[in-house]
């Protein structure tokens, strides 16, 4: 038998060891592949529909970051995972190493299978990326709001590009996996992973000290938003103290948990838990790091994924500006009735019940934007609320123009009681009988303060406005539905140089301008994110069978003195959930506080989203945990390895 044999023998014997390296490996080709689909897409290479040649060109560069981030992302985790099967091979290794196998054989060795199972996984992740590449254009084209979809072509380019940097990355693994490999003493190798452990211990002032980081982040994070402090050293410091605290939740707090419910004598005699208990805390002190990374590595993807879901949302795009059209008319504007009665026609003939209201807006030398009792009354009747009253031309009520403002408002924060007002020969200090915090004028640009008619009507024009702009607004419930009737408006109202009157960008056309430069990034951040959900539950099964040779042979003496296959079951459900359950849990938690926090900046549930993909990975991790579960009961009962 040759030694290339040898190798490729030795990758097919160790299936079980090399199944989940395998298979992440190839998911993260088939991820790859994806992106340079969508890079290389005739139909992407110039601008997308509605969409701005900058977004273009970040979406472009977003994708080719986002392979970059795969690359070394699947490098490290790859040059990880061989590093811990060296380990588990140290025995296998020492009886070569007795038929003669040479230090430079065993790097050799190294290389070629490594070698072998990067071809294998390239080959598979490719083939698997073509089977499905019409089901990702097709949802690729839903993401990114295109009408027509992404037609279906033969990606050349792009099959050349992932075989090319992926040949790459396993060359780089090969060559760095076989350079970890020791020469040990025969003896040494022989013994493998059987030394004695010393019993795990924690220190009670860094366990405290991990609740405390984390209550620390978790508090700050609500500051970031409730004061709204958007600094990076602010971000930064929130990130840091959260992940700072995660180590020490698994490293030093879960196992003195582990040790002061062992100090409860009753508890801890009780049935099995005395096994249960003391092999739970070996498996946090010796997989403590695998849980901290897959814990961060969940949460980021989490939160990625519901974020970037939140910014598709049309509700983001009705908070900052409520009307589906708006249209102003300046002085000598002979064309304002027929425009508005089009826009009015197209409504109702698309069967759309509509509410209007119109509104002018002046200001004043000391900076201010006014707006007349009369017109702020019609905007509150419009969305339905309680009109309002001045009692004399020396009182006035503020109201918001942006979100920002409106939750200022809201929260009663830094409002002024009295106002000065300077425009011509008016000089009035105006008291503030009221903050309204309805946002029912969002185009002013700063917050605005509404004056009796009589006081308004007194104010003279600032130079350069003129002339006084009239703003027509007609408020839709389904305004998402509206896009057909939005193209005929902009049709037939186009957009003239130096015309008397302007019709904005229709509502529902900006939410699709949002939902095409958010689509992109949703499409980077759910597959990033699947591939960093991967990675984590390979890391799982990785550690989860590193030990089974040894807990093999644990259970094997303990059942000898009359452990039921039953009380092993109920003891291997119990340290697998934990394993697989915890540092999910703790994502969970993380990506919870991200949403609650973000709920502070948004008027809308950001919890829909998150609450999806939440759903959707937990899901698959029990699936994927009753799998594990069944296989490792298999090996741990049957006695034997799978051949």
């Amino acid at each position: 038998m040759t030694f290339r044999r040898i190798a490729f023998h030795n990758v097919f014997r160790n299936k079980r060891l090399y199944i989940g390296h395998f298979l992440s490996s190839a998911f993260s080709v088939m991820i790859f592949f994806t992106f340079a689909l969508l890079l290389f897409h005739p139909q992407l290479q110039g601008e997308l529909a509605s969409t701005s040649p900058a977004i273009s060109a970040l979406s472009k560069k977003g994708l080719a970051i986002s392979q970059i981030l795969i690359f070394v992302f699947s490098f490290l985790f790859l040059l990880y995972s061989v590093g811990s099967f060296l380990k588990m091979r140290n025995k296998e290794i020492g009886i070569l190493m007795i038929h003669g196998l040479s230090p430079k054989q065993q790097i050799r060795m190294v290389f070629m299978e490594n070698i072998v199972i990067g071809i294998i996984s390239i080959a598979a992740g490719i083939a698997v990326g073509l089977v499905f590449s019409k089901l990702i254009l097709l949802l690729s084209a839903t993401m990114l709001a295109i009408e027509k979809g992404l037609d279906f072509y033969f990606p050349l380019k792009a099959i050349a590009l992932t075989a090319l940097v992926f040949m790459l990355l396993f060359l780089l693994i090969s060559w760095f996996s076989s350079h970890l490999v020791k020469t040990k003493e025969l003896v040494e190798q022989l013994k493998g992973e059987d030394k004695p452990k010393p019993e795990p211990r924690a220190s009670k002032w860094l366990s405290v000290l991990a609740a405390l980081l984390i209550a620390s982040g978790y508090g700050l994070a609500f500051y970031f938003v409730i004061e709204r402090k958007f600094e990076f050293p602010v971000l930064f410091l929130i990130i840091a103290l959260s992940v700072t605290g995660t180590y020490f939740l698994f490293s030093q707090l879960s196992v003195y948990w582990i040790g002061a419910l062992k100090e409860k004598r009753r508890f801890f005699f009780k049935k099995t838990n005395i096994i249960t208990l003391s092999e739970m805390a070996y498996r946090m002190k010796d997989n403590a790091t695998t849980f901290f990374m897959v814990a961060v590595i969940s949460a980021v993807a989490f939160t990625g994924m519901g974020i970037t879901s939140v910014l598709r949302d049309p509700g983001l795009t009705e908070q900052t500006n409520p009307f589906a059209f708006r249209y102003y008319s300046n002085p000598g504007d002979e064309r304002k009735e027929e425009h508005l009665n089009l826009i009015e026609a197209e409504l109702t003939q698309a069967g759309y019940s509509y509410r209007a209201g119109s509104y002018s807006t002046k200001y004043t030398e000391n900076g201010l934007t006014v707006i007349r009792l009369s017109d702020y009354n019609s905007l509150l009747k419009t969305f339905g609320y309680p009109v309002e009253t001045l009692d004399s031309d020396k009182q006035a009520i503020a109201i918001p123009t942006t979100y920002v403002q409106k939750r200022d408002f809201e929260e009663k924060k830094g409002l002024p009681t009295e106002i000065d007002v300077l425009a011509g020969e008016v000089d009035e200090r105006l008291q503030i009988v009221k903050n309204v915090p309805h946002l029912v004028a969002s185009d002013l640009g700063r917050a605005a303060i509404v004056m009796t008619d009589a006081l308004y009507d007194r104010l003279p024009l600032q130079d350069g406005e003129g002339g006084e702009v009239r703003a027509f607004v007609f408020l839709v419930d389904n305004w998402p539905e509206t896009k057909e009737v939005a193209k005929k408006l902009k049709e037939a109202i186009p957009l003239q140089n130096g015309a008397p009157f302007s019709f904005a960008e229709p509502l529902v056309l900006e939410w699709f301008k949002s939902k095409q430069q958010n689509g992109l990034i949703l499409i980077i951040s759910v597959l990033v994110g699947i591939v960093f959900f991967t990675f984590a539950a390979s890391f799982l099964y990785l550690r989860l069978y590193t030990d089974l040779e040894r807990d093999r042979a644990q259970y094997k003496m303990i059942a000898k003195v009359g452990l039921s296959r039953k009380e092993l079951g109920r003891i291997v459900t119990l340290q697998l959930s934990f394993m697989f359950f915890v540092p999910l849990l703790m994502a969970l938690i993380h990506s919870t506080v991200a949403f609650i926090a973000l709920q502070q900046l948004v008027e809308y549930s950001v919890f829909k989203g998150g609450a999806a993909i939440f759903i959707s990975f937990t899901l698959v991790q029990i699936v994927y945990f009753l799998v594990a579960r069944w296989r490792y009961m298999n090996h741990m009962v049957n006695g034997q390895l799978e051949k």
